[in-house]
């Protein structure tokens, strides 16, 4: 009975594979192909929004830009747009691509009424702002915190009085830290600047300045013995260590450097 040849099946990959020279038993090696691809069509259209974001927000803003642009985003390929997202990146600095977005989706949210549900940062700092002020007030008022109490400082004071002058010292650098970054959010709005991640920032920027302004009020208050300290260069110094908190913390940062290099450099 005469049989038929069964018909070879296809290859289930044919773009994957590719015949190699047989070796000395007769067989034929099989090795990948390699397929080269480009970016993404999504990629392609995110890039060509930040452009439009970014040439939207320099002509608002009367950044200069430069009239090479023209035929490099209406091409569609990838390295003209590259090369023009380069040059709008510069000419909207100090602002980015990003924060430009985020600034431009709060502009377009339809609740315009009230800033606080736009903003969440601005809000928080407000009431933070208020707390703070409750505090330095509520604190003030006490009997308890005076010049005096305050000169003795932490080692020489004790009970409630030391918790008293403690919370007016944290209201006080509370005060400081918090004008601070409204006056940093508020810059960051006008320049372009604001981003989403600044919050998480912020709130590790608060602990430092309370932190920051307690410590240089306690320190000049045992440097000087308590003996010229007034409650008027505490409030001082505990304000300008809130407010400045990030320039101190930088301060101490470049003297503990000083301090490894000695100990490093007597090592070698």
């Amino acid at each position: 009975m005469p049989t038929s040849n069964p018909t070879p099946s296809p290859n289930p990959n044919p773009k994957s594979t590719a015949a190699l020279p047989g070796n000395a038993s007769g067989t034929t090696k099989v090795a990948p192909i390699a397929i080269e691809r480009g970016v993404s069509h999504e990629l392609m259209v995110q890039i060509k929004d930040e452009l439009e974001n970014m040439l939207s927000f320099a002509m608002r803003n009367g950044k200069v830009i430069n009239t090479e642009l023209n035929p490099l985003i209406e091409s569609n390929k990838l390295d003209d747009l590259i090369t023009a997202h380069n040059i709008l990146t510069k000419n909207i600095a100090p602002a980015t691509p990003k924060s430009i977005k985020y600034l431009k989706k709060l502009n377009t949210q339809e609740n315009s009424r009230a800033v606080f549900s736009k903003l969440p940062i601005i809000r928080n700092l407000i009431i933070l702002a208020l707390f703070f002020l409750a505090l330095f007030i509520g604190t003030s008022l006490s009997d308890q915190v005076d010049k005096e109490s305050l000169a003795k400082g932490v080692l020489a004071n004790d009970g409630t009085s030391l918790l008293l002058n403690l919370l007016f010292i944290c209201a006080t650098s509370g005060l400081g830290v918090v004008f601070y970054l409204l006056k940093s959010v508020s810059e960051g709005i006008q320049k372009g600047t604001l981003m989403p991640e600044q919050s998480v920032y912020y709130v590790g920027l608060i602990v430092l300045g309370i932190m920051s302004g307690l410590i240089l009020s306690e320190i000049v208050s045992t440097y000087n013995n308590g003996e010229s300290l007034t409650i008027f260069n505490s409030c001082v110094l505990a304000l300008v260590g809130g407010f400045s908190s990030d320039a101190i913390f930088s301060i101490l940062q470049g003297i503990i450097n000083k301090i490894k290099d000695i100990f490093t450099s007597s090592d070698d």
